[in-house]
């Protein structure tokens, strides 16, 4: 179905690709880590504040 050069292609881009994102992130964390405080506490709030919302509007209709 693939030519192994596609094949090749897919692996050497997958890997280049993955290395280039974790350098990337490497090099912003220091940012990340200032100006995203406290993101995952909201986030979470928000995920169970729908989930909340979402059981509400489900059950009030039965």
């Amino acid at each position: 179905m693939f030519t192994k050069g596609q094949i090749a292609f897919a692996v050497f881009f997958v890997v280049v690709f993955a290395a280039a994102l974790i350098y990337s992130y490497r090099k912003d964390l220091k940012i990340h880590k200032l100006q995203y405080k406290n993101t995952a506490t909201i986030v979470g709030i928000v995920i169970v504040l729908s989930i909340l919302i979402f059981a509400a509007i489900v059950f009030s209709m039965h």
